[in-house]
């Protein structure tokens, strides 16, 4: 999930979203559309590393208020015997905020886009395994579902086709309750992700919760609140059932921003054989509150084949 409820409820409403945050932020936005840049480019741009060693391709692709940095403690144990793609999504405060055109990024496909030009770039014709955290997740079923081949196995790690409850669906957030998280965000950014850090990460691991506020507080307010309002307004639902590659869900014991029985539905829903990891812990952010535990978790999924 790409943000959170805020930390204390006050009143509800239903007005329309933000559209900048905080004076001084100028949004940047690209009339018709830039040409996205060349393959070479977005290596650079988006600091694409590969490290390890083998011949089996693996990518890690970090959700929202992270960057490539979150998977430091889990890549020791896949560098040994995989090549590891590790990138920045473009909304990282990692990455030059210049690059963030509002237009094209106002979904997920261009984040597709992004990550299939990686792998042209990088000649690779086939991963062992594409790992998604979060909203990257979501973008790793939309790239299965566009290349087929492209992926042996996904690992969804705190996913949600739809974050919005919506009927019987429950995706964990009512929709006064994401335009309180909008309206937190658009106010006051740095007390918004202050009190936010602690109830994603959820448990009690101080240097996790420090690390995520590190990258949290890194992103440029209007670029947060942007990519928040493209994943909530987002639904997978209706396409789950075109991924063939096989899933691994993996979902903790309580999350704020998922709620368990989204593990459930995906199980029911996804096209490929689909399997559900449960993780004894808590929080959003296991690869940097418990990355031992996910990290058995992954290498169990990639002796599979």
């Amino acid at each position: 999930m790409p943000c959170g409820k805020p930390p204390s409820r006050g009143s509800t409403h239903t007005a329309s979203a933000p559209t900048a945050v905080a004076s001084g932020w100028k949004k940047k936005m690209v009339g018709g559309g830039a040409p996205p840049p060349s393959g070479a480019k977005l290596l650079e741009i988006l600091n694409v590393r590969v490290v390890g060693s083998g011949e089996r391709v693996v990518v890690l692709s970090h959700g929202f208020g992270t960057d490539q940095s979150a998977w430091s403690r889990v890549l020791p144990y896949l560098a040994r015997d995989h090549r590891v793609v590790l990138y920045d999504l473009v909304c990282a405060g990692s990455v030059n905020p210049d690059h963030f055109d509002f237009g094209r990024y106002n979904g997920l496909d261009a984040y597709v886009d992004d990550l299939l030009s990686i792998l042209d770039a990088l000649s690779v014709p086939r991963c062992a395994a594409f790992v998604g955290h979060s909203v990257s997740a979501m973008i790793g079923i939309l790239a299965a579902i566009r290349r087929p081949g492209l992926f042996a196995k996904l690992v969804l790690i705190g996913c949600s086709p739809r974050f919005l409850n919506d009927g019987d669906y429950h995706g964990g957030f009512e929709a006064d309750e994401v335009q309180e998280v909008f309206d937190a965000m658009s106010a006051n950014y740095s007390a918004w992700a202050t009190g936010y850090a602690p109830l994603a990460v959820g448990a009690d691991v101080p240097e996790a919760v420090q690390e995520f506020s590190r990258t949290l507080f890194n992103i440029r307010p209007d670029i947060a609140l942007h990519v928040c309002q493209s994943v909530f307004k987002t639904d997978l639902r209706g396409v789950l059932g075109m991924v063939r590659a096989p899933c691994v869900v993996v979902q903790t014991a309580r999350d704020v921003s998922v709620p368990a029985i989204v593990a459930t539905y995906l199980k029911a829903h996804l096209g490929g054989h689909t399997t559900v990891e449960l993780l004894p812990t808590e929080g959003h952010l296991p690869h940097l509150s418990a990355p031992s535990l996910l990290a058995q978790v992954l290498r169990r999924a990639l002796a599979q084949h």
